[in-house]
């Protein structure tokens, strides 16, 4: 018995050493983030920009690897199977989130097999009409929802996206009777919404932002905690008195959850000083990115949080699980 807890008090001591060796010795080599979206989005480009500065502060490249489709399951997979060693990460989202909550059942677990390292920024999402509808401020549209039961037809891409389940968060937190219109994407969204055949459309900000400033379109609300600085006149949902309706995307870097923590430290302290750069902030924040690092707890309550809350949105809008 004794030799056999020795030989654990070694194991241990050892494994101890080698963390500490590999910590002290990390970034060995190239470095990947893989992203499960196309070339040229605002989550590649926010991968992309982030890259190049955590490049810098470690000493080796920081490639990018997209591999877009299946929901993000393909990307995720392939890191969550990788080597523990700091050396590959994951671009999480939102949409991480969504699809724990959506699929049946997924090659890996995403609480218990990534550990996220830090976040890297969150973009609004924003309610939208046509600016000759008869509501013009957020409040006048939910009169107008309650006053019209059943008529309110609420726009967003396809169903099971991060704005689709916006939408469906909105229609339940504001208890108004309306239906929810999926379309194949924004320049669908944005035909329908000009057209007058949906009344208001869910969207992330950025892809709509050109046509709210040539007042094609009107911003009637922000969704996250707090105005948009890109369009700080506009109040938030629970400004305009829907407390419930609360949702932002949000983009963070995870790596396989066997990581050394020593290892994760080290990234998290590159990464938050990579976002806190005034120039990766100005080139976020061109991209309407709100920049906003995190320590690898709080991005894991994020995570855990939002699996939670999209999870009862997908259950209470009876949306079948892939």
């Amino acid at each position: 018995m004794r030799r056999r807890f020795l030989a654990l008090v070694s194991a241990l001591a050892l494994g101890g050493v080698a963390g500490l060796a590999s910590a002290q010795t990390f970034p060995v080599k190239p470095l990947r983030v893989v992203v499960p979206f196309g070339a040229g989005g605002v989550g590649d480009l926010t991968a992309r920009i982030v890259a190049a500065g955590l490049s810098t502060r470690l000493g080796q490249p920081v490639v990018i690897e997209n591999r877009p489709g299946a929901g993000g399951v393909v990307a995720a997979d392939s890191v969550a199977r990788s080597d523990p060693d700091g050396h590959t990460m994951f671009l999480m989202s939102n949409g991480t989130a969504v699809t724990a909550s959506l699929f049946k059942s997924l090659p890996f677990d995403t609480v218990r097999d990534f550990t996220p390292v830090s976040t890297l920024g969150t973009f609004d999402i924003v309610v939208v009409a046509n600016p000759d509808a008869p509501y013009k401020t957020f409040a006048e549209l939910l009169a107008w929802a309650k006053a019209n039961p059943g008529k309110l037809n609420i726009g967003s891409i396809n169903v099971g996206s991060t704005q689709n389940l916006a939408a469906e968060l909105f229609k339940s937190s504001a208890g108004i009777d309306a239906q929810i219109v999926p379309f194949k994407g924004t320049p669908d969204l944005i035909g329908a919404l000009r057209g007058r055949q949906v009344d208001v459309g869910v969207e992330i900000l950025a892809p709509v932002l050109a046509q709210i400033r040539a007042n094609a379109l009107r911003p009637l609300a922000v969704s996250g905690e707090r105005r948009s600085v890109v369009l700080p006149e506009v109040p938030t949902a629970v400004e305009s008195g829907v407390p419930g309706f609360v949702a932002s995307s949000w983009n963070a870097l995870a790596v396989p959850s066997k990581t050394p923590r020593a290892v994760v430290d080290r990234l998290q302290r590159d990464i938050a000083a990579t976002v806190a750069d005034p120039d990766v902030q100005a080139r976020l924040r061109a991209l309407n990115i709100d920049p906003r690092s995190s320590t690898p707890e709080q991005a894991a309550d994020l995570l855990a949080g939002d699996i939670k809350r999209w999870g009862a949105v997908i259950e209470r809008a009876g949306i079948p699980k892939q």
